[in-house]
């Protein structure tokens, strides 16, 4: 078990420097480490690119704006 486990740590330090590490577990099972900087809060690639697209929206004016919650939860019906 020593010796998986210091192993086990020479993966999470390639991981670490930048390294892209596949586990393979089985024949149809396979992990992807990959070091979140912020253990609280983690974005797919997916989400930051829509967050990336919603704020070129914004800045081009793309946008609507409502006075009320009520104009808003109407709007959002209306779809």
């Amino acid at each position: 078990s020593r010796e998986f486990r210091d192993k086990q740590a020479s993966f999470f330090d390639l991981a670490d420097n930048g390294e892209k590490v596949i586990i393979k577990r089985g024949k149809k099972q396979a992990y992807t480490l990959v070091p979140i900087e912020n253990e609280d809060f983690f974005l797919s690639p997916e989400a930051e690119e829509r967050i990336k697209r919603s704020r070129e929206q914004y800045r081009n004016g793309e946008f609507k704006t409502y006075k009320t919650a009520d104009e808003a939860i109407k709007f959002l019906e209306s779809l």
